[in-house]
C-alpha cells in the first residue's frame, strides 16, 4: 500500500446547487483536486483559520488542540483514508508524550480544522483520489469555471456520493 499523499487546501466554495460548503484539497505539483462536502460550522472553523482570524474565546477545534497539548501529545498528521458507502473517512494521528502513535477516527472536516490549528500535514490516500473521481484540471484551464460546470452537472445520485 502506498503512503498517503500530502495535500493542500485550495479553498472553500459553496455548492451552487445545494448551497453546501465544499473544501477543495489539491495534490501539490499536480492539477488534481478533491472536493469534500462539509457542514457549515466546520467550513466556518476552517475559514477562520485560513484567514488567520482570532476568536475571543476558543472554538471547538481550538479546545481540542488545547486538550491534545495539555496531555503532552501532538497532532502528527491527519489522513483522509477511505470513501465508504459514499462517506469520506479520516483519522487524526496523535503522537503521545511516550512516543506512541494513536489513531483517532474523525470526519475529514473536523480533522482538517484541527490540522490547520496544529500546523499538521493533511494527507489523502491515493485510493480516495481514484474512488472519488477527483477533478483533473489541465494547465491553462479556467479552473473556477470548470469546477462550477462540474458541480452544476452533478445529479442527485452523484451528490449522494459525497456525504458529509
Amino acid at each position: 500500500m502506498t503512503a498517503p499523499l500530502e495535500v493542500e487546501i485550495r479553498g472553500l466554495i459553496l455548492d451552487p446547487v445545494s448551497n453546501t460548503p465544499i473544501v477543495i484539497l489539491k495534490k501539490p505539483d499536480e492539477n488534481l483536486f478533491l472536493p469534500i462536502w462539509i457542514g457549515v460550522f466546520e467550513a466556518n472553523a476552517i475559514a477562520l483559520q485560513l484567514e488567520g482570524v482570532e476568536t475571543p474565546r476558543p472554538m471547538t477545534h481550538d479546545l481540542l488542540r488545547g486538550v491534545v497539548g495539555a496531555l503532552g501529545a501532538q497532532v502528527e498528521a491527519i489522513v483522509v483514508h477511505s470513501l465508504v458507502e459514499n462517506t469520506f473517512h479520516a483519522k487524526v494521528l496523535l503522537r503521545s508524550s511516550q512516543g506512541g502513535l494513536v489513531e483517532v477516527d474523525a470526519r475529514p472536516s473536523d480533522a482538517i480544522a484541527l490540522a490547520l490549528r496544529c500546523h499538521a500535514p493533511i494527507r489523502v490516500a491515493e485510493s480516495v483520489f481514484r474512488e472519488a473521481h477527483a477533478l483533473d484540471f489541465r494547465e491553462g484551464e479556467d479552473q473556477e469555471a470548470r469546477l462550477r460546470e462540474w458541480l452544476e452537472s452533478l445529479t442527485p445520485e452523484q451528490l449522494g456520493k459525497y456525504k458529509m
